[in-house]
């Protein structure tokens, strides 16, 4: 019996329970043991906030809602400049159609190949789930690039109808690039182009993803209408957004970046100062 005892203090213990009424979780992870830990509280954010990314937001709503109503429905891998929009949009879903059973599920890189075991718990569930796993991108030799591969399209067993995964990124083929292999290309007499084994690997991971969306900085008057909307919801009146052209514009140099987040923070410091 001792030798019992020692042995389950040892073991991890147990995951709890899953909490089934939960809109949104996150995939923990303890030794070889994975549960979906619900999220009690998620970010308040909501469509109408995300500004001068309309094409991607209605491509985006209509895959989602195509999965929802048990439609043919694409994985979606967006990419492109940083802070503007990409995982808001996945979070603003969330908040727009959890009545309507959608749930996501956050999951971090270096998990991807806990997969299978999600697929497995919630298979069967009415909800239609999302994994999404934001700012992917891989190294040379990550296992997890190969589980990723296999649940996207690949793999002998099925994810099932009720998940999808959505991903961000930087990288539009979520792997580094080098110039060296674009040697080992082959150009044939007859003019046919053969890419280098390793280019065609990079590409053939973000090619699984059914729907590809770019997001691109913002001009300056992009910018500026949403430092306004996000000046508004803080409660900053007509002369105080007015007022608060130049410094956002500053705030926007000194960041070397016009994006939404930039946006957004510079309208947090403005209001706290002024209202």
């Amino acid at each position: 019996m001792g030798v019992l005892a020692q042995l389950e203090a040892w073991l991890p213990p147990a995951p709890p329970a899953i909490d089934w009424a939960a809109h949104a979780y996150r995939w923990q992870r303890r030794g070889a043991r994975g549960w979906l830990d619900a999220v009690r509280q998620t970010a308040p954010i909501h469509l109408g906030d995300l500004q001068h990314v309309d094409r991607q937001k209605a491509i985006l709503e209509r895959n989602t809602l195509a999965f929802l109503r048990g439609k043919p429905a694409n994985n979606v891998l967006m990419t492109g400049a940083r802070g503007t929009g990409k995982s808001s949009l996945v979070r603003a879903l969330l908040d727009a159609h959890a009545g309507e059973g959608l749930r996501l599920i956050e999951i971090d890189k270096s998990d991807l190949g806990d997969l299978g075991q999600i697929v497995e718990l919630i298979r069967g569930r009415a909800e239609r789930y999302i994994v999404f796993c934001d700012d992917l991108s891989f190294e040379e030799g990550e296992a997890s690039y190969k589980a990723l591969k296999s649940a996207l399209d690949g793999s002998v067993s099925s994810p099932g109808d009720n998940l999808l995964i959505y991903a961000t990124s930087n990288r539009r083929h979520l792997m580094p690039e080098y110039m060296h292999e674009n040697l080992d290309a082959q150009h044939q007499p007859d003019g046919e182009i053969h890419p280098g084994e390793t280019v065609e690997e990079k590409i053939s991971l973000s090619e699984r993803f059914g729907l590809w969306l770019s997001f691109y900085p913002f001009a300056q008057d992009d910018y500026l209408d949403i430092v306004r909307h996000w000046l508004a919801f803080h409660g900053c009146d007509t002369d105080q957004i007015h007022d608060a052209r130049t410094e956002a514009l500053q705030w926007a140099l000194e960041r070397g970046s016009r994006s939404g987040r930039v946006a957004r923070q510079f309208a947090r410091d403005w209001a706290a100062r002024h209202v």
